[in-house]
């Protein structure tokens, strides 16, 4: 029945995806860019349904007042496509800095443009880095938030942590606050599979890390704190989804947790 369910909801996604793309790219075009915005946030929350309706998968999200006003920097785990849209109604004028390649998709690339997200080549250096933040501070200085993944990658749901070091210096040069996010989206919504398992998770937004600290003493922090909060967060998934098939990467983090516990209690 999960295998069923689940190749209902993808397919209905990708047709929910492409439809709404299609259907609604004269308004999307023609309207002020803000104004537009709404239409990759309204697609969003039609995910959250689907995946309820169809697969039962439910979702909360602590932490709420953690969200600074003006700009920022949003720093949440990346395990899963979810997690690229998730929270897209909650923010209220995102930017990414995507992989140049994705722009040249056509439609994505094109609402991609309307919405002033920043494309860079990965391999660059020099000159195309030093564009690429000048290009995130305009955007920023305008009360944006800029989403970014510190461990650049989608990675399994307890795997090591393998941050990247440009999330401090994103942090030093922007002068600007950064929102450690945790949560668990891949144990339902496994990279790399077509599987979607039932259940119930929790997105908890961590308090602010405010500006000016030495760039090495953030980037032990944001670790720290991140996967502090993951630890518990899967904990907390495993125990209240204790059908939930886990990933060895999950499996064998949690049977450590519990390890620890027992021998520090």
């Amino acid at each position: 029945m999960i295998a069923l369910r689940s190749v209902l909801f993808n397919t209905i996604f990708y047709a929910n995806l492409i439809l709404r793309m299609i259907v609604l790219s004269p308004y999307y075009f023609l309207a002020p860019r803000k104004v537009a915005y709404q239409i990759p946030k309204n697609w969003a929350l039609s995910n959250h349904w689907l995946m309820e309706k169809i697969v039962g998968t439910t979702f909360e999200i602590e932490g709420m007042e953690n969200l600074p006003d003006g700009g920022y920097i949003l720093a949440p785990k990346h395990q899963s496509f979810w997690d690229t849209y998730a929270l897209l109604p909650w923010l209220k004028d995102p930017v990414y800095i995507l992989k140049r390649e994705l722009m040249w998709i056509p439609l994505f690339g094109w609402y991609a443009k309307k919405q002033r997200m920043i494309p860079i080549n990965r391999g660059a250096r020099g000159k195309v880095m030093v564009e690429a933040l000048k290009r995130t501070r305009e955007e920023l200085a305008t009360g944006r938030q800029l989403i970014i993944y510190p461990e650049g990658t989608r990675r399994a749901p307890g795997a090591e942590p393998l941050y990247k070091y440009g999330i401090a210096r994103m942090y030093r040069d922007l002068g600007l606050p950064v929102v450690p996010v945790a949560m668990h989206p891949g144990l339902f919504w496994p990279r790399r599979s077509t599987m979607r398992y039932p259940g119930h998770f929790k997105v908890k937004i961590l308090p602010a890390i405010q500006p000016g600290m030495d760039p090495d003493a953030f980037f032990a922090h944001l670790i720290d704190v991140t996967e502090r909060a993951s630890d518990e967060l899967l904990i907390e998934a495993a125990e209240r989804n204790p059908s939930l098939p886990l990933p060895p990467t999950a499996a064998q983090r949690l049977a450590k947790l519990r390890k620890t516990d027992v021998a520090t209690a």
